[in-house]
């Protein structure tokens, strides 16, 4: 007979005890994993942000610099958080709303859909529901679970409602050649990632909070980069990166290549990257500058890893 393992359901009050003390507080330090549940790249702007008299768990912002609001709750969602997540949606002028919850009633999740159906694109309300789970007697594993998702077919009474705006030629291009990417990188476990979002990058997590792999057409330079991209604060990030660098022969002998070692003084960020010629309109090698992507995004993840493993718990020592 074969002795299988069981997974079993935790409780999140069994980690973490107290919303605003214990899971806001984890869930600002990862958001990497959430945003990449939903298809976002989240930049922390703040943990119990004022907001009148109320205390905005999570503000973040977008690629794009607009506000992302999250509230979070460790209990089924109800009608009081439903006001304050308006609220808060009004006095940041959020263009994206995300509402976590340790489970979603029926009529909060139609009334993110309704929302969703009578606001124009720029306004996007998402339901997670927040899981963990165990293997046997595993450590715990989070799991975002997207019950609200402003970008399917909402049918909130039964009747087909008139699907999203559909996708612009330009966001067909990139959808179709990012999805067979993330089809392939979930299937090597190196993302967790289900769908192409029409954007013109594609980025996952590497286990270490805001520290990404990134894959990236470079706008008007005419090149496509794979990057591990550092961003957390600019002090951080450098020393990260400075630690980083005095590896790089060993990391540039693991990988074969020499890459290109951006610290990015005047700006926040820091990246490493890894160059070739390409745009989305280059019909003729698109298949071929997507094989080199995947290729260099398991690269990145089979050398960075264990460095980054190594290393963020160094600087973060150094922060403290």
């Amino acid at each position: 007979m074969v002795d299988l393992s069981k997974i079993e359901r935790v409780d999140p009050r069994e980690i973490w005890q107290h919303e605003a003390k214990h899971f806001t507080p984890w869930l600002a330090e990862n958001l990497s994993d959430l945003g990449e549940a939903l298809g976002l790249h989240l930049e922390l702007r703040g943990i119990e942000v004022q907001v009148g008299s109320y205390s905005l768990d999570i503000l973040a912002h977008d690629m794009g610099g607009q506000a992302v609001i999250i509230e979070n709750q460790l209990e089924p969602t109800d009608h009081d958080h439903l006001g304050k997540l308006l609220t808060y949606a009004a006095g940041h002028d959020a263009g994206t709303i995300v509402w976590i919850a340790k489970e979603f009633r029926d009529e909060h999740r139609a009334a993110l859909n309704y929302l969703n159906s009578r606001t124009g694109e720029d306004t996007k309300f998402f339901g997670v529901v927040v899981e963990l789970w165990k293997i046997d007697d595993s450590r715990p594993a989070v799991k975002f679970d997207l019950v609200v998702d402003p970008n399917a077919v909402v049918v909130p009474n039964g009747e087909g409602e008139p699907p999203p705006e559909p996708p612009t030629e330009r966001q067909k291009r990139f959808i179709a050649f990012f999805q067979p990417l993330i089809d392939t990188l979930r299937e090597n476990g190196a993302t967790k990632a289900r769908k192409a979002s029409g954007n013109n990058w594609f980025n996952t997590g590497s286990g270490s909070t805001r520290v990404e792999y990134w894959v990236e057409f470079a706008g008007s330079k005419g090149k496509i980069r794979v990057q591990v991209y550092i961003d957390r604060d600019k002090e951080w990030n450098e020393r990260l990166f400075d630690k980083l660098e005095e590896r790089k022969e060993t990391i540039e002998s693991k990988l074969g290549e020499s890459l290109s070692w951006e610290r990015l003084d005047d700006r926040k960020a820091c990246r490493i990257a890894v160059y070739r010629p390409g745009t989305i309109d280059d019909d003729e090698v698109l298949e071929e500058i997507q094989e080199w992507a995947v290729e260099w995004m398991l690269a990145f993840r089979q050398v960075f890893g264990p460095e980054l493993e190594e290393l963020v718990p160094i600087v973060d020592e150094l922060a403290e």
